[in-house]
């Protein structure tokens, strides 16, 4: 029986064993496989099911639900690219391996995002920028509309009409409703008739009977026992007229008392009456709730820890600030009796108590605290007599001797002789203050003074000040010579006393020293720390930075002090003579100058603009054969210099030399020939009137330098000047093709043919100009204005737009912008033009006219300061100015021609007009101003 048995009978199947699938038995279900047929309301077998799991129907509802949640494998959910819409393998078990690969993926992605984010990130910056420009939003396209909305009074704005206001004419224009006072007598009447009686009344039982009512309306009790208006005695009734009467009268005494006795009219001051309601009312601004939780707190404060000076000082300050005064002084008292030690509460209590009162509490103060300085301080304070307050700080002065801030009240009360005495004594105490040896010294006399100051500098050997004022003592009684000794020696004394020497503190202190007048003090402090702590290759630019500096601060000895210490280190550098140069021009007298410009041409013999400086300096001063001299030792050290060829010609033809001017010129031309050179020997024949030589001199220039354009212009103003108008425009012509981008060139010839009325052809000879020369902003003004002089205004708006696009940074044509505005939007176009070009001077300029036009005089005043502060060069800013000042100013006018004549202006539309007309050649700075400003009609 054993051997048949079979070998794996009683053995449990192996993983994954299905029975009869060998045999190929699948394919059919019994009622085995799938249980017994039940109804959908039958229990399950569970007896403890949950609720909802209780009948076979919930089983099938919860095994669906289940098959429901699976994935979606239908092709109708399959994408090419995608594949499913969910993961194949959900509901697969997800293993340690998948988790490493979802970690390396999700780091593969992470890396590529970081790759492309930056340019992914510009790139949706631009479209997002490009799709904002291509369709700004509504707030944007009407910003310029949202500015005029400050214009619109309250008036135009409240008749504006509700959107689809759908209410009836009653509803939308309501009635105010009428509130009519009601008269006293209606009171009276309901007084008197809807009064029930409750009780009887004591007059009845009195005088026996009821009280008679008459016809008159008067209950009489007694004949004459009531008068009409008053008070029924026993009863509650008021007569309310009465009581109307008696406010209108207390009305009246109110409003005599504020009202002017002469005039009638009130005279109420509307603030001084609302400061006075509001001193009625506490000050504080918190919620009453919060004072009390406040008041609560400190109390307990108080209380855990009664010795804490800060918890009575707050509870004091919580009672004054809510109007308590007397609360919050009861409050500090007994903070003086619990912490008689603390100096603040004894302070807080002198400061809340009245007069006398708290000098009786600073009295007590110093019983408790005899070494507090402050409560002297404050006792000395509280003294209205000048002997008290003496008294107080010599008695202070007895139990605190050692204290600077009682020392220094004390002297500050006393005469100099007195005051000397107490210095002295003061400096035995504090011998380490050096404020009170300062003073000392500058009460003494000059013998007395070095002394105490070598005593100070004994016991303060480490401070500079001592050294300092010693110095100034020097060079205040002469010993000039000493000062330079005594700042050397305070440098190596306080090197050897450890001391840093900090170059800024010794710069401010040259700079208090140039402000005080100590000159020789100031200089020798300057030497001696110039150069310290700075490198070698840096020393030349902080040096001429810390010129600036005492520039601006107002010390020029300072800045001239820096300046010779330069020149001593850097003799052969043009730049710092130059500078310093500028300096003594601006800040110097005429012989410094001089003397300087001697010194620089000795030093850097090739720097023309030095020999120049000194020409023109001579020159200005009347000394002729001086500048000639200083011109030919510039000849000498620069021959055949350009700039000195026609400085020396200027020379001599503003001296009416014109002779020797020209035998100068023919020589520049045969030794140094250039093109300036020519043009101004040119120029000379034409002022001269001599126009057959200048027409000679310009042909031979031209053959020269045919691409000088200033040469083809003369040419062609000359024969314009001759009415030879055909000959003027073959002169442009034949200019503009050797210089076709000289914009002055294409404006003379444009000018040229609307002077002769041909307008078309001047019209299309600025837009070939425009065309050979784009994004030019002068020619394209000159379209601009050639179309509004002709009338076409719309056309010359057109072209102004165009301009705008193309050159959108120009100060030029926003300056014509603003003006061809019509008067209401003006304001606008001049805010976007700051905004386009804030530091243009044009633009500037534009708008101190626009509030000139306003007049808005002081605002005006401030765009034209700012103007020729930015751009000193533009005459037609200093032109405009001069000619406001003239209408608006009283003494500006002649400051301003001052700061024009030093400024030189040399460009600007207007003045170049009138500075190179030859009629003017001979012309001053100020003569063209006064031209120029003439010519300016108010026409803006």
């Amino acid at each position: 029986m054993n051997k048949k048995k079979k070998p794996f009978l009683g053995m449990p199947a192996p993983l994954g064993y299905v029975p009869g699938l060998g045999r190929g038995a699948t394919g059919f279900t019994t009622r085995s496989d799938i249980g017994p047929a039940r109804d959908a309301n039958d229990p399950v077998d569970d007896r403890h099911a949950p609720p909802g799991k209780r009948t076979v129907g919930d089983q099938m509802k919860k095994n669906q639900a289940a098959d429901d949640d699976d994935e979606d494998l239908n092709d109708t959910n399959y994408d090419e690219f995608n594949g499913y819409a969910g993961s194949l393998f959900s509901s697969g078990p997800y293993e340690k391996d998948d988790e490493e690969a979802d970690a390396i993926y999700a780091a593969l992605d992470k890396r590529m995002d970081e790759r492309r984010k930056e340019r992914r990130e510009q790139r949706e910056k631009e479209e997002i920028e490009k799709y904002r420009m291509e369709r700004p939003k509504i707030q944007q396209q009407f910003s310029d509309l949202k500015r005029k909305l400050a214009e619109v009074t309250e008036e135009e704005w409240l008749s504006i009409p509700e959107v689809g206001d759908a209410r009836n004419k009653r509803q939308r224009n309501p009635r105010y409703e009428k509130l009519t006072p009601v008269p006293d007598s209606f009171f009276a009447k309901h007084l008197q008739t809807g009064e029930n009686h409750t009780s009887v009344d004591p007059r009845q039982t009195q005088f026996g009977g009821l009280n008679t009512p008459y016809p008159g309306g008067l209950n009489t009790p007694y004949p004459g026992g009531m008068t009409p208006g008053l008070m029924t005695p026993g009863t509650g009734e008021l007569d309310m007229r009465k009581i109307g009467q008696a406010r209108n009268t207390l009305m009246d005494m109110r409003l005599s008392q504020v009202s002017d006795s002469v005039s009638g009219q009130t005279v109420v001051d509307p603030k001084g009456y609302l400061t006075d309601l509001n001193s009625m009312i506490p000050t504080h601004g918190g919620d009453i709730n919060d004072i009390k939780k406040a008041r609560l707190l400190l109390k307990s404060v108080r209380e855990t820890n009664p010795h804490h000076p800060p918890a009575w000082i707050a509870s004091a300050r919580l009672e004054e600030v809510t109007g308590k005064l007397q609360v919050a002084r009861n409050l500090i008292m007994k903070g003086t009796e619990m912490c008689p030690k603390s100096e603040d509460v004894w302070l807080e209590a002198a400061r809340l108590q009245p007069g006398d009162t708290a000098k009786a509490v600073v009295a007590q103060a110093v019983r408790h605290l005899p070494q507090s300085v402050r409560i002297y301080i404050r006792a000395a304070e509280l003294e209205t007599d000048i002997r008290a307050k003496k008294r107080v700080l010599r008695k202070a002065l007895e139990h605190v001797p050692n204290s600077v801030r009682l020392w220094k009240a004390a002297v500050e009360l006393e005469e100099p002789e007195d005051a000397r005495i107490m210095l002295s004594r003061a400096v035995e105490c504090c011998p380490t203050s050096v404020e009170l040896w300062l003073a000392l010294a500058r009460l003494e006399t000059y013998e007395n003074a070095r002394k105490v100051l070598n005593k100070a500098r004994e016991n303060i050997p480490t401070d500079r000040h001592i050294w300092i004022t010693a110095a100034k003592l020097e060079e205040a009684n002469g010993n000039t010579q000493m000062v330079e000794k005594i700042i050397d020696r305070a440098i190596t004394s306080l090197r050897a006393n450890g001391v840093e020497i900090n170059r800024e503190q010794w710069i401010q202190d040259a700079e208090e020293c140039d402000r005080a007048g100590s000159v020789a003090t100031c200089q020798a402090v300057m030497r001696a720390v110039i150069g310290i702590g700075i490198e070698e290759e840096d020393r030349k630019h902080t040096w001429m930075e810390d010129a600036d500096s005492c520039v601006a601060h107002n010390a020029l000895e300072c800045a001239r002090a820096i300046y010779a210490y330069a020149l001593q280190v850097f003799p052969s550098k043009k730049s710092v003579w130059l500078r310093a140069a500028y300096f003594e021009k601006n800040h110097g007298t005429r012989e410094s100058l001089e003397a300087l410009l001697q010194r620089a041409v000795a030093h850097c013999p090739k720097a023309e603009v030095l020999w120049l400086m000194g020409a023109k300096s001579k020159w200005l001063a009347g000394d002729v054969p001086a500048a000639r001299s200083i011109l030919a030792l510039a000849f000498q050290a620069n021959p055949n210099s350009e700039e000195i060829w026609l400085a020396a010609v200027k020379l001599e033809s503003e001296n009416d030399e014109y002779e020797r001017a020209r035998r100068l010129l023919a020589k520049a031309r045969s030794s140094a020939p250039t093109a300036r050179v020519f043009m101004k020997s040119v120029k000379l024949e034409w002022v001269q009137d001599n126009i057959r030589a200048a027409q000679d001199l310009c042909e031979e220039a031209l053959r020269h330098y045919e691409d000088f354009p200033k040469l083809w212009m003369m040419k062609g103003q000359i024969e314009e000047q001759k009415e030879m108008m055909e000959k003027a425009r073959e002169a442009y012509n034949q200019g503009l093709k050797k210089c076709p981008h000289s914009t002055p060139l294409w404006l003379l010839l444009s000018r040229l043919e609307e002077k002769i009325g041909q307008l078309t052809r001047a019209r299309a000879i600025l837009e070939k100009s425009r065309l050979k020369n784009p994004k030019n902003p002068g020619l394209w003004l000159e379209s601009v204005r050639l179309e509004y002089r002709a009338g076409l205004k719309n056309i010359a708006n057109t072209l102004m737009a165009k301009a705008l696009q193309e050159c959108p940074n120009s100060g030029i044509l926003w300056s014509e912008a603003i003006f061809l505005e019509a008067r209401p939007q003006r304001r606008t176009k001049s805010v976007d033009a700051l905004k386009k070009c804030e530091h243009d001077p044009h633009v500037l300029l534009a708008v101190a006219k626009l509030f000139w036009s306003q007049r808005k005089i002081t605002k005006a005043r401030e765009w034209f300061h700012r103007t020729v502060k930015i751009d000193s060069d533009l005459g037609d800013a200093w032109a405009f100015f001069y000619k406001f000042e003239l209408q608006h100013g009283t003494e500006q006018q002649e400051e301003v021609r001052k700061r024009c004549e030093s400024a030189e202006p040399r460009h600007g539309e207007l003045w170049c007009a009138v500075s190179k007309d030859i009629a003017n050649w001979q012309k001053k700075i100020g003569d063209i101003l006064r031209l120029v400003a003439g010519r300016i009609k108010n026409t803006f």
